[in-house]
């Protein structure tokens, strides 16, 4: 699937200038250190975050105790909307995969700026939309395309190839056993493909996950 580039209208969003536009009590920022949690599934859902700094993982865990990676976030990011429409517990946990830098807006703040600043509005409602596509894009990356190709695909992501501006190349560390919940496969196949592109040189190794966009081959082969 083609990949869809971020709105030009988020990556010149200026957090300062936004933070200016709410009163001090409706927003707090936090920093919160590898691996910590931000909020917990089932939690009270009143707030939106954004991600200063750093990356988030989204999880969820159903009934039975099974637990899937939903997503992972990066700087620019909202997550936790879901309290704009009445979403009354959260339906899943956001946890810090690095050190994290994130501002928390009250539901409250939130819906007065969105009313208020044209600008900022517009902003977010393209932000929305760009990852409802991103989200259909997953759905039929799931349903039609093999586990190497989805695979591939996520670690493009997550190198943020095919959005705009310079791609980042080094990814911090992640587990395969995440990459598994996100491809929707086994570990044992994660690290089969994995050890495949490193052989043909799409990835390497280095303290961090190096990606290159040669890797692209693989999602656009048929």
């Amino acid at each position: 699937m083609p990949f869809v580039a971020a709105s030009k209208k988020i990556l010149q969003f200026d957090p300062k200038t936004f933070l200016s536009t709410i009163n001090g009590g409706g927003r707090k920022i936090a920093a919160f250190s590898k691996k910590q949690t931000i909020f917990v599934q089932g939690d009270s859902s009143d707030a939106v975050f954004y991600i200063q700094k750093g990356k988030v993982k989204l999880t969820v865990v159903s009934k039975t105790g099974k637990e899937a990676t939903i997503g992972i976030l990066n700087e620019g990011d909202f997550f936790g909307e879901g309290c704009l429409r009445g979403q009354l517990l959260r339906m899943c946990s956001a946890t810090a995969m690095t050190d994290c830098s994130v501002m928390r807006i009250e539901k409250k703040s939130m819906m007065e700026v969105l009313h208020r600043e044209r600008a900022f509005s517009d902003m977010f409602v393209a932000y929305l939309l760009t990852r409802n596509i991103r989200y259909e894009q997953d759905l039929v990356d799931q349903l039609f395309n093999s586990s190497e190709k989805r695979l591939a695909r996520v670690l493009l992501l997550l190198a943020h190839f095919g959005k705009d501006g310079k791609p980042e190349v080094a990814i911090p560390k992640i587990s395969q056993e995440t990459l598994a919940e996100m491809v929707g496969t086994t570990r044992s196949r994660v690290n089969f493909f994995m050890n495949r592109f490193r052989k043909l040189g799409f990835v390497r190794y280095n303290g961090e996950l190096e990606v290159h966009s040669s890797l692209l081959s693989v999602v656009l082969h048929d």
